[in-house]
């Protein structure tokens, strides 16, 4: 800390020596910095309160239906790039800037120097949204001029940019919805079309194929017991038969009409029964065909029985045979038998032939599944992307009109651009004291720099740490009255013309205070 101590005692010691050189550089370096500081051009500053409001009545009463973002964030990113190279070039345009600039190099000049000078300051407390636009120029219309067109073009780029963004979100809104509605028609379609392919697996829907054959199968055991006690019937009667004889009866007349007891009972019991079916099943059913085919066959049976009766026994009396009435109703009732054997013989194949095509198609049914579960996963995803965007839709207009009608944000001016009188800057009153001590500050570094260009030893001390070599001894300096004399008037005069030089630049700020005062 001693050592310190006494280097910087040494460093003191060696500019005072050069003390005048350094009073004189203040004096030059004050008086140019004042002279500087006192001609500088005027700057006026121009000025504007904007308030933006974002607390609408509507937003909370169309909370949930419309879309509603985030505004104050929104205002704060306009107020941080409202200040750029687009918004500046339109900004000279609207304000005439561009009036004395001739050449590509002034107008980049005007543009950097105003996105340096233009300023936009908002206010301290979060949520108030209100913002301080200014503007200083050497000329406080063109200031003036400058800060209302920032005004305008603040306003209007929150509400176009609003717009704007609501504008490209409804067309692209617009856009998806015709895509998913093409695609939604093409999944439609597909379900359509493989519902139409496989219908028959389908039957109600895919899933109760299995109950399907189920109830096949049970039809198909009903009509086969059915036939079995049609046939047990009919084998009865038939076995019943065998114990009675028949007789002839005399042959009719050749004009008239020929009856077989047997085939006649046979088909009037048929056609009995096929009266039946038809009030129960429609032309198609198997059981109503198989009926006609067996009156067809006995038709054709009787015809031929017929003719053969009239080949061979012409000449007889006997030209048609009859049973006594025990048999003929005998006959009759296995007839009846016979014909539902028939029939239920074409029941039973139908339904077989229906069973063995449900099973064969059973096979089908997981693949026809997994196809038509894959075919609805799709239609279900396009269905509610449509439905999800026509929300979208219908809540983007909402938030249209909603800002058409009572306006999500109302840039309010508070207080509008002025025309400044007096000048902003520069503050001579406080730059004059700064170009004084800036003088003194030159004049220190001066003495410093001759102390160490031409440097002294102060004690014996020092010299023999610099030169390291012994000192034998020192000569002290005899102070005589007139040597004392003239350093206090040495001193007396520097000092003088240090209070001087505090004193002018005192009386430079009183006077200019009262002068713009």
């Amino acid at each position: 800390m001693e050592e310190l101590v006494t280097q910087i005692v040494g460093y003191l010691r060696g500019m005072w020596r050069f003390r005048w050189w350094g009073l004189a550089f203040a004096w030059v370096v004050g008086v140019t910095a004042g002279a500087i500081v006192y001609f500088m051009p005027d700057r006026y500053e121009s000025t504007a309160r904007i308030h933006v409001d974002t607390q609408s009545v509507l937003r909370p009463l169309m909370s949930g239906l419309a879309v509603q973002p985030n505004i104050d964030q929104q205002i704060a990113m306009l107020s941080r790039t409202l200040i750029s190279r687009p918004n500046v070039e339109k900004l000279i345009t609207m304000a005439d800037l561009d009036l004395d600039v001739r050449t590509p190099e002034q107008r980049e000049a005007l543009i950097g120097r105003l996105m340096k000078d233009l300023q936009i300051r908002s206010a301290a407390a979060a949520g108030t949204n209100l913002f301080t636009l200014a503007y200083s120029d050497t000329r406080p219309e063109r200031a003036q001029r400058v800060v209302q067109s920032l005004v305008s073009l603040f306003v209007e780029s929150g509400l176009g940019g609003k717009r704007q963004d609501s504008d490209a979100a409804r067309r692209f809104i617009e856009e998806q919805i015709r895509n998913y509605e093409q695609k939604l028609v093409e999944a439609e379609n597909r379900v359509k079309e493989f519902r139409l392919r496989n219908m028959t697996l389908l039957g109600d829907g895919a899933r109760d194929y299995v109950t399907q054959i189920a109830m096949m199968t049970g039809q198909l055991q009903q009509a086969q017991l059915e036939l079995r006690e049609a046939e047990n019937a009919r084998d009865a009667m038939q076995r019943q038969l065998v114990g009675e004889e028949p007789v002839l009866l005399p042959q009719t007349p050749p004009n008239s009409a020929v009856a077989i007891p047997e085939i006649d009972g046979r088909i009037d019991a048929l056609k009995r029964n096929l009266d039946d079916l038809l009030q129960r099943y429609t032309e198609q059913h198997p059981d109503v065909i198989g009926a006609r085919r067996v009156i067809e066959e006995l038709e054709g049976q009787k015809r031929k029985q017929i003719e053969e009766m009239r080949a061979f026994g012409g000449g007889s009396q006997f030209g048609a045979l009859n049973s006594n009435p025990v048999f003929q109703q005998m006959k009759l009732a296995l007839a009846e038998s016979e014909s539902r054997v028939a029939s239920m013989r074409a029941r039973v194949g139908e339904y077989q032939a229906r069973l063995d095509q449900l099973r064969e198609l059973a096979k089908r049914v997981p693949e026809i599944e997994a196809e038509m579960a894959q075919l609805n996963r799709d239609y279900a995803v396009h269905k509610t992307n449509y439905d999800s965007l026509v929300a979208r839709r219908e809540s983007a207009t909402i938030s249209v009109e909603m800002d058409a009608q009572g306006g999500v944000a109302d840039f309010r001016v508070i207080d509008p651009p002025t025309l400044p009188t007096a000048p902003s800057a520069p503050n001579r009153i406080l730059l004059l004291p700064l170009a004084a001590l800036a003088g003194l500050a030159a004049g220190f570094a001066l003495t410093f720099l001759i102390s160490q260009l031409r440097p002294a030893f102060a004690d014996g001390r020092s010299l023999r740490e610099i030169t390291g070599l012994p000192i034998l001894g020192t000569v002290s300096m005899l102070q005589t009255v007139e040597r004392r004399s003239k350093r206090r008037r040495g001193l007396a005069a520097f000092g003088g013309g240090v209070v001087a030089y505090a004193a002018s630049f005192a009386v430079a700020v009183a006077v200019l205070n009262l002068i713009q005062g």
